[in-house]
């Protein structure tokens, strides 16, 4: 429910954002002081009454998106353009919010990955009252270390953004045994979760990129061993599925005990939106895009330039 405040500061955002007035205006005009319109304007933005929306053309219509979706069969591209000393995952968050919010409508059923650009994605959506929208968690995301995946504020912006019912999965991504992970996954209510994800109509996800600070490495799940076998064979990650640069599996044995969407069931969803930049993740994304894992991406300009001169790798098919 609407209180006084907040019909207020609707009224004061109309006058100053639409009708052009200036705080002084608005101030006249209903009859309260300077200071207290800008707390208004203020208290509109912070209850999602007001939305600033920055619209980049050099996102979607330049030479180097026709590139990119020509050297990797994309169906389109948003190329993002950080100016010096702003946030290049900000600038990623934003774009790739712009671009879910004309791919999701009514009964579209959304999966997720989680990791910094998800949530830097969630962060940046905008409300809309869709219908029968479900937000699907594609892998487990429960951490056993000090580092946080953020996959629960990453599902639960998407579900207020979209009106959405959420599908969590609440479980590790890696379980110790393959014998525990089996176990888990003949759940009921487990087995139904991962066969949601398996057919949903739009994924969205990231890369990550093989260094010993990234966060896949660093949740509690490997052993030292393992961790020292995937630096070694692994080039990235796609939802926690470990691939070589031939678009191999890295860790056989990791890949059995991992509970989420397999990278041969992703590949069959319609609609694949990848978002992911920086020069530490361009080989990573390179090979992700080489497999076909994408669709749709979203990246930075340095990333793109590097992504359109390189040479196309042979993979094997899956």
């Amino acid at each position: 429910m609407l209180d006084h405040k907040d019909c207020l500061s609707i009224d004061a955002a109309k006058l100053y954002y639409n009708s052009g007035f200036s705080q002084a205006e608005v101030a006249a005009h209903l009859g309260i002081s300077r200071p207290t319109v800008s707390k208004l304007l203020t208290h509109a933005a912070e209850r999602g009454f007001v939305t600033v929306s920055i619209t980049d053309p050099r996102e979607q219509s330049d030479e180097l998106v026709s590139a990119l979706c020509e050297r990797f069969s994309l169906a389109d591209a948003r190329i993002t353009a950080t100016p010096p000393g702003g946030s290049l995952l900000a600038d990623l968050g934003s774009a790739g919010a712009a671009l879910l919010e004309e791919l999701i409508t009514d009964h579209t059923s959304v999966g997720l990955s989680w990791g910094e650009t998800m949530s830097a994605v969630a962060s940046h959506l905008r409300k809309r009252p869709l219908e029968g929208v479900d937000i699907v968690q594609l892998k487990g995301g429960h951490s056993h270390s000090e580092r946080s995946t953020k996959d629960l504020h990453t599902m639960q912006a998407f579900t207020q953004a979209f009106n959405a019912e959420a599908h969590l999965l609440p479980l590790p991504v890696i379980f110790d045994s393959v014998e525990a992970k089996e176990w888990v996954s003949r759940d009921r209510h487990i087995a139904k979760i991962l066969q949601m994800g398996a057919s949903v109509s739009v994924a969205v996800f990231t890369v990550g990129a093989m260094e010993k600070e990234s966060l896949a490495l660093n949740l509690g799940y490997l052993t030292e061993s393992e961790e020292e076998e995937l630096l070694t064979n692994a080039v990235g990650d796609v939802c926690s599925r470990f691939f070589t640069a031939q678009g191999d599996v890295a860790s056989q044995a990791v890949d059995e005990r991992t509970v989420g969407i397999s990278l041969s069931d992703l590949t069959t969803r319609p609609t694949r939106v990848l978002v992911a930049g920086g020069a530490h993740k361009a080989e990573a994304l390179q090979v992700a895009l080489d497999m076909g894992l994408a669709t749709h991406l979203v990246t930075d300009r340095t990333t793109a330039h590097k992504l359109v001169n390189s040479t196309e790798r042979r993979l094997p098919h899956h």
